[in-house]
């Protein structure tokens, strides 16, 4: 297994569109298994293929305290079980050290592939349902940031280009 580089707010690669995947092989299983150490490794709970610049439609999450509960989305689609909204603190491995409050749809229903591309569904509510939508929102090639306003958004980007620069 590896450890992925995690693309950071502005890049531009974070706002590619993921295409479905065809075929789960080894290849895929091996992104799956690369992704979780990645997720792991940066101390994060969800990562999605976009973010480690992998235009696939795969998702990675863990909300367990342990670490020891991965679950795998592969070709994941959502739909809206009803329009009530709970506001979250959201923060990003890809935008680092930014957390804010974000509205998003309760209870969710959940189509997805597992790793071994067997079919499920789950109709998470709360903090799952919320960290499911975040990490689909990035395989559209969405930011939380884009939950902001203008302003907002415009300074975390300043910030995290500042602080690319000092890096570099």
């Amino acid at each position: 297994m590896s450890i992925l580089n995690i693309l950071e707010f502005p890049d531009p690669r974070l706002r590619i569109r993921a295409a479905p995947i065809a075929e789960i092989d080894q290849n895929t299983r091996s992104l799956v298994d690369d992704m979780l150490e990645t997720m792991y490794q940066a101390n994060g709970i969800g990562l999605a293929a976009t973010q480690v610049n992998v235009d696939k439609r795969i998702v990675v999450m863990d909300l367990s305290d342990e670490g020891d509960q991965p679950i795998v989305m592969i070709n994941p689609q959502v739909e809206i079980l009803d329009d009530i909204t709970c506001p979250h603190q959201e923060g990003c491995l890809s935008v680092p050290g930014f957390y804010e409050t974000i509205q998003r749809p309760e209870h969710i229903r959940l189509s997805a592939l597992d790793r071994e591309g067997q079919p499920y569904v789950l109709e998470p509510e709360g903090l799952l349902a919320v960290c499911i939508q975040h990490e689909i929102d990035h395989l559209d090639g969405k930011l939380f940031v884009d939950y902001l306003s203008p302003i907002k958004r415009q300074r975390i980007r300043q910030k995290l280009e500042k602080l690319h620069r000092q890096q570099d």
